[in-house]
């Protein structure tokens, strides 16, 4: 990673402000989307259409997402449980602790719609709510080396996160440009496997109701020197309409 050192505190805020404010942020309860995706990473679990198009409702709050459709019906995920739902409301399969069942046995070759729900959920759930993720009391932040990328320079910043939250894996990188916007996120999908290595790209940031998204993701294999390969795209999201609400 290069030189490392304590992270200013302003640059966090300066982050922060870019993508709408601590203030906003913390007035809105729940994010409704509607979005796109699909990409290797699902095809090859054997889940190419599980998030083809969906609507999304996410929590601010703690680690929930609902989607609807998912496979005709509703998906939720959380934290330690993953369930799906009938029209009725009814609960048709759910599973307790998916995460100590990845990524060995057969999900190493196939997944079930109870495993991409919670690779989605938990995916989901951490790119919207980031950057303000960032200031969870657990995370501890460093300040890494600059990159240059694309004719930029970006800042790089080193984040842990706790095993209490969900997401890729305990350490990853978020990149940052002059104006303060996360640009590209490096992390491995451990579910996946301790080999998936990734470069996400956030492109295409639009701000809605207050708050700044990027709605063009686009997640690659990371080589070696830390740089993106062009292909295979692992991941590819596309976000149509974001609401910030109170729920």
């Amino acid at each position: 990673m290069g030189s490392e050192s304590a992270l200013p505190r302003d640059l966090l805020e300066k982050i922060l402000e870019a993508h709408g404010g601590r203030a906003r942020w913390e007035a809105v309860d729940q994010l409704r989307f509607e979005a796109r995706c699909g990409g290797l990473a699902l095809t090859a679990r054997w889940q190419k259409n599980a998030y083809r198009h969906y609507r999304a409702r996410v929590s601010t709050r703690a680690p929930q997402v609902s989607f609807t459709p998912f496979k005709s019906q509703r998906g939720v995920f959380t934290a330690d449980r993953v369930w799906i739902e009938s029209p009725g409301g009814g609960i048709q399969k759910e599973r307790r602790s998916p995460r100590s069942l990845f990524p060995g046995g057969r999900r190493a070759l196939v997944w079930d719609a109870l495993d991409i729900l919670y690779f989605g959920g938990y995916a989901i759930w951490n790119y919207l709510c980031t950057p303000f993720l960032l200031a969870h009391p657990d995370v501890q932040l460093i300040r890494g080396a600059d990159w240059p990328e694309n004719g930029e320079i970006w800042q790089r910043l080193v984040a842990r996160f706790p095993e209490t939250l969900p997401t890729h894996c305990r350490d990853q990188v978020f990149y940052v440009d002059h104006r303060g916007l996360i640009r590209r996120h490096d992390y491995t999908a451990e579910v996946i496997g301790h080999y998936a290595r990734a470069v996400h790209y956030c492109r295409r940031h639009r701000r809605f109701d207050g708050l700044v998204f990027p709605t063009r993701r686009r997640v690659f294999p990371r080589k070696r020197d830390n740089r993106a390969l062009s292909f295979p795209t692992l991941v590819w999201i596309d976000i149509d309409h974001i609401e910030c609400g109170p729920d």
